[in-house]
């Protein structure tokens, strides 16, 4: 007779060693199931991704960065000289673009309203102060 179908019938007249198989049958069989289902979630998932999310080939959009410039506009409410500012806002742009600064084009710089809340503030304040 089977261990599990042992399990069905009541734990009272197995020996210890029968209860011990047949935990360990249980514990496989339940990490057997999660993975099992994790794994069609995955692929689930990368399927939609697929689906959804249409890839660009990399040689056709390095070719699109390059031949375009890319522009910035923001509006500065002060007057003053922030050559700096654009320098670094620029810079930070071509970094993420992967791209050179040439062919980035910074017009206007506006800033803009922090409705971060009081408590997040805070909070960052707090974990900057920890480091």
């Amino acid at each position: 007779m089977n261990v599990l179908e042992k399990l069905s019938n009541g734990v009272d007249n197995m020996t210890l060693g029968e209860k011990l198989l047949a935990s360990l049958q249980v514990t496989l069989l339940g990490v057997f199931i999660v993975f099992i289902a994790l794994m069609m979630l995955y692929f689930i998932i990368r399927i939609m991704d697929k689906l959804v999310n249409k890839p660009v080939k990399a040689k056709q959009q390095t070719q699109a960065i390059e031949t375009q410039p890319v522009v910035v506009e923001t509006i500065e409410e002060d007057t003053i000289d922030d050559t700096e500012l654009v320098a670094v806002i620029t810079a930070a742009v071509a970094a993420s673009l992967q791209t050179s600064t040439h062919n980035i084009v910074v017009r206007n710089i506006v800033r803009t309203n922090d409705v971060t809340p009081a408590w997040g503030k805070l909070g960052r304040m707090q974990q900057l102060n920890n480091i």
